[in-house]
């Protein structure tokens, strides 16, 4: 059935609105040409826009002939702020953006494990709080949170989870009741894949796994454009993945003994020692990623070759026990490890895979490295602030 006008109307908002997200500031004339409408019909959802306080003038563009044509409209940036967490066992950081994702104010704090479940939590709300009084934001519109463990696909929450500090969980609900914004959580490996494919290494695939590499170890599924999170959220789990060259098998309750006792920090750290390879620690990452680095800079240096092949060795038995279910034909090496062991750890785990599976697979290196997560953290509130300031108002 044909839409009544005012669910066209409804649509062609829409499409303006998304359209001026991804080009930039656009002319009435130019949004005519990108979206197919009559000349009445784009004059009317500028007026609408602009009455609604979602586009503004920001210019003129340089056609010779000046007219309202000329103008050029865009997003009016400051209708909503937004933040995003990236919250580790050890600290958070917060970034506070328009509505374009421009950041406004950045900071991080540091929380000890011995803080307590209260101090901890008191600490990160004032930290967005004060982040979000230094960018000018007397009101968040969202708020992406990225944080370690499981996200429950019922509730949105995350769930309790063996070795995570408990006032990860705490802090959720304590940003609900402060501040007045809406709240979204994820899973921090998920969010650095919708990174990566926003803008880092997967831009041009819509089906692909990224292998987290950080203090810990994990993955995320991304089949057809779309994100897989599984019946209760685990998709992705893989410290768990039982594997050889292990001690013991992991259980419901500790990934000690799995795929992360390969390829975790600590993991990673020791078997760098093996082969006498030392870095200087950057208090902001992994030990392993500066070990790693180090390697890859100096392939030449005694042992250096040597320890990137037997990570390399470690890494694709997890990948290919992905690869053998998926078929994702892309692996990204994320989070701070993977960025640092950059084309030269991707390439000797590509080669590896070739001789254990007969599905062929690129492996790329993180272009976002840790950053991913608060990236992906920003997407996703300003996606979610968008969907609701875009959605057509009951009239």
């Amino acid at each position: 059935m044909p839409a009544s006008p005012s669910t066209a109307r409804a649509i062609n908002d829409r499409l303006a609105l998304r359209l001026l997200q991804q080009e930039g500031p656009l002319t009435a004339g130019r949004l005519k040409q990108l979206t197919g409408l009559s000349r009445p019909s784009v004059a009317d959802l500028v007026e609408r826009l602009t009455a609604a306080g979602l586009i503004a003038v920001v210019g003129e563009s340089g056609e010779q002939r000046r007219g309202p044509n000329a103008r050029l409209y865009g997003i009016v940036a400051d209708r909503a702020q937004l933040a995003a967490l990236d919250v580790r066992t050890e600290g958070v950081t917060v970034v506070v953006s328009d509505l374009l994702g421009v950041e406004l104010a950045r900071a991080s704090v540091p929380i000890a494990d011995d803080a307590g479940t209260g101090p901890a939590v008191e600490q990160a709300v004032a930290l967005v709080e004060r982040v979000a009084k230094e960018a000018g934001a007397e009101r968040l519109h969202t708020v992406g949170v990225g944080a370690p463990g499981l996200i429950d696909p019922a509730t949105g929450e995350l769930r309790d989870s063996t070795g995570l500090p408990e006032w990860h969980r705490r802090l959720v609900a304590a940003l609900q009741e402060r501040l007045p914004a809406r709240v979204l959580v994820e899973n921090e490996t998920n969010l650095a894949a919708l990174a990566e494919q926003r803008d880092g290494a997967a831009r041009d695939r819509d089906t692909f796994v990224l292998l987290w590499l950080g203090h810990g170890t994990g993955a995320a599924v991304v089949l057809d454009g779309a994100l897989r999170r599984g019946a209760s959220g685990g998709t992705g789990e893989i410290g768990f993945l039982p594997v050889p060259g292990t001690a013991t098998l992991p259980s419901a309750t500790d990934c000690e003994g799995g795929f992360h006792s390969l390829a975790g920090a600590a993991a990673i750290a020791s078997l760098a020692a093996e082969y006498g390879i030392r870095a200087q620690a950057d208090p902001y990452e992994p030990q392993a990623a500066a070990l790693v680095r180090a390697a890859v800079a100096a392939p030449g240096a005694p042992g250096a070759a040597r320890f990137l092949d037997a990570l390399a060795d470690r890494l694709a038995i997890g990948a290919a026990s992905v690869i053998a279910v998926l078929d994702p034909g892309c692996v990204v090496l994320g989070g701070e490890i993977g960025r640092a062991g950059g084309d030269a750890l991707a390439a000797r785990v590509e080669r590896r895979l070739v001789r254990m599976s007969p599905l062929p697979t690129e492996v790329r290196a993180s272009e976002l490295g840790g950053g991913a997560v608060l990236r992906g953290a920003l997407l996703t509130a300003r996606d979610g602030a968008q969907d609701d300031l875009f959605a057509p108002r009951a009239r």
